[in-house]
């Protein structure tokens, strides 16, 4: 993937799973961090709608995308 078209939904969708992978790893030892939470779920609802849009833009790229990231079953 390349890194100069920042604005790409595949970027954006690669960027945001990275971030979420993260703070999942926070959570299982900060289990009271509620405010990180918040921004967590927006997060994944960001990348959620970002998936949506690319699967009826593109349905080829989105199945890519969620072959490499393996964020869906």
């Amino acid at each position: 993937m390349k890194r100069t078209n920042t604005g790409s939904e595949e970027f954006q969708i690669n960027t945001l799973t990275e971030k979420i992978n993260r703070l999942v790893g926070h959570f299982s030892f900060n289990k009271k961090d509620f405010h990180s939470k918040r921004g967590f779920l927006k997060m994944v609802s960001q990348r959620k709608k970002k998936l949506e849009y690319l699967k009826r833009k593109d349905f080829n790229k989105y199945l890519s995308i969620v072959d490499d990231l393996k964020t869906r079953k």
